[in-house]
Formats: C-alpha cells, structure tokens, sequence
C-alpha cells in the first residue's frame, strides 16, 4: 500500500515575473492532517490550489494515490474542497446542497441518499436539512459546506481558511468538530490558515510557510519548541517569543547584552557560534519565571513592571531587560501593577538561539 496520500514534487508557479512557489517539495502520508501556516501572500492557498487543480503549475508534478494527477481535471482528482466562503446554492435546502454535485454527476437515488444520511449524522445537521442557507447560522452553513465535501467519499479533504469568517467561540467549536470528524474518518486532510491557534490544535504536521517556500516541516510540539529560523519562532507563539540580541563570549557560552551577561553554557548548540559573533536568545514568555520560582533560575534579575494584562486564568507583563522589550505570562493569582519591581528569570537552556546574520538556529 503506498504510504503517501499527496505528493508535490519541485512545483513551481509563476504570475508573469511574480514567482509564487518556487521548487516546493511536500509529501503527505495516508489519513495525515496537515496544515499549511503562514502570513498573507505566502502561497499556502496558491499551494492548496494547485493540489485542487484550480491553477495550473508553470512546472513540477502532483500525486494524489500515487497518481499524477498534474494536468487532470479537478473532479477527476479525488479530493474533497472546503471554502472560505460557504458557497452554498440559496434558492436549495440543506439536502439539496448536499445531493447537487452526486446528482449532476449521475449517481443512483438510493446512494445519494445514503451519503447525504452519514454525513448529516456525522456534523449532526439532521435536523436542518430542510431548511434553506439563508435560516442557518454561520457554523451551521460551514458545516453543510463541509457535508458537501463529505458525501463525494474521497480520501483526500482540502480545507482553505474553512473558519476565517465565523466569531471566536463559534471557530473554537468547529475546530473541535473538525478534529473530532478527521478522528472518526482517517481521511487526508490539508488545511490552510493564518491562525496558529488552528494550525496548533489540529495539524499531526505544520508546514510554516514564507515566500513560497517552506521553512519548516514539523510536528506542533516541534515547531514550537525547536523552530528553525528567526521567522517561524516569532510566527508561532502567543503573545510571541521574546528575543534579546547580543554577543557571544567566553567560547559561546556567554550572550553578551547591553549590561546584562546571558549565560548560555547549558544551550545544546547545533553549531557553535564563533565569539564575538552576533546572536540572537528567544525565549518563550511562559518561560520566564517571577518572584520566588525566579530565584532558582541560572540567569535572574530585577526589572520594573510596565504594562500589566489581566486575561483570567493568567496574568501578562511587560518589561524591558536589557534595553529590550520582554513579555512574561503568570498566574492570575501573583498579584502585578505597573511600576512594580519584581525578580524574573529563566534557563537559557529551554530557549533557542540564532545567528543574528543567516537568522538560522544555532
């Protein structure tokens, strides 16, 4: 049984000089959830649109199956596709919206009905299927654009910002239902979006992308913890990594900063940064530890508290160390105000550093 469910090989795409994807290599295993992350105009749509068959590549191969399906027909693809926006016909009921694309295809009654019936009791729209679009709310119109990828039976779904249009409640509850349904089905799924809530919650593999290319390609826990390059540590992360700039020392086991000595001997380089070379130390805001727990920290010291934001279960702060901004996240219950002088600190070991010039992790 062939492993890959979706293979890109060296696609290329080009707008007149515009390029793009330039020479983007993806492979896709059997039932993998996927998702392409990135800023606008990175190409992750371009990408998804590509593998739909809805642009034609200027150069390179896509398998789906094991097949090349490069210069086939969208239909003939084997792939299911969720919008951004619902798409759905208004003058049909929900079933109708359902059943339109097996009846146009030709299917006999019977499976029709019996596609439409699981994938109603699936997303648990039963009991809307006789309504229009126009008397459903936006997750219910989402959810019938959902079924409508659903009842084709395919092995591959597409999702492109599937949730960018609903509310933040109403996006929380459907990412839910969207893994719950990838659960249930074991089907490949490649989803796109600019949120990395989403892509942290749902992917088993992320794709970070930036200028057509991808920069990195790993599991959430991976991207997060071990980003490769200065971009995707401060693209992942909520509210983002802190990075101080310095120089290193002492054969690179010290961060030289502005009247602040980082010691970073417990770092597990990569490659070892010559001294006197620029780096750069991130460190995760949840990383960074207050009062007490500070004081048992390798590198610790006193800031003044600026800006103080309570958001429920935890608090955020913001700092400066070092002539440089700092975020730090802690209990709701540590008592904070601006103006405050606190003890923080944190172990450069569960960082991540980089070369300040090829902005690479060290």
């Amino acid at each position: 049984m062939n492993e890959t469910s979706v293979s890109v090989r060296d696609v290329s795409l080009s707008f007149g000089p515009v390029k793009v994807l330039e020479k983007l290599t993806l492979d896709v295993k059997n039932g993998e959830f996927i998702v392409l992350l990135g800023p606008s105009g990175c190409g992750k749509s371009t990408l998804l649109n590509c593998i739909a068959g809805l642009l034609d590549v200027s150069d390179g191969q896509i398998f789906i199956g094991g097949k090349n399906v490069t210069w086939e027909e969208p239909k003939d693809r084997g792939i299911g596709m969720v919008f951004q926006s619902y798409a759905l016909y208004p003058q049909m009921t929900v079933e109708r919206n359902l059943s339109f694309g097996l009846r146009v295809a030709g299917m006999a009654k019977p499976e029709i009905e019996k596609r439409v019936a699981r994938a109603a009791e699936i997303l648990q729209i039963e009991p809307l299927l006789n309504r229009k679009p126009g008397e459903l709310s936006g997750g219910q119109r989402q959810r019938v654009a959902i079924g409508r990828a659903l009842v084709r039976d395919v092995d591959v779904f597409l999702f492109d910002e599937p949730l960018s249009n609903l509310d933040a409640k109403l996006r929380a509850d459907l990412r839910v239902e969207i893994k719950r349904l990838h659960q249930r089905l074991k089907n490949t799924m490649i989803y796109v979006t600019h949120d990395q809530i989403e892509a942290l919650t749902l992917a088993d593999r992320i794709a970070i992308m930036k200028n057509g290319l991808i920069q990195q390609l790993g599991t959430p826990h991976e991207v997060y913890n071990r980003p490769v390059n200065l971009f995707v540590a401060g693209f992942i992360g909520s509210p983002t990594m802190n990075f101080f700039k310095g120089r290193f020392a002492d054969g690179a086991n010290t961060l030289l900063m502005d009247g602040l000595n980082l010691p970073v001997g417990s770092y597990q380089y990569e490659t070892r940064p010559a001294d006197a070379s620029d780096g750069i130390m991130g460190i995760r805001p949840e990383h960074v530890a207050v009062g007490e727990e500070a004081r048992k920290m390798p590198f610790q010291t006193e800031v003044e508290v600026e800006i103080v934001e309570p958001m429920g279960a935890e608090t955020l702060g913001y700092t400066k160390l070092g002539g440089q901004p700092l975020t730090f996240r802690c209990s709701s219950d540590l008592p904070l105000e601006s103006g405050q002088r606190i003890t923080i600190g944190f172990d450069p070991a569960r960082g991540s550093l980089f070369d300040a010039a090829s902005t690479n992790r060290l």
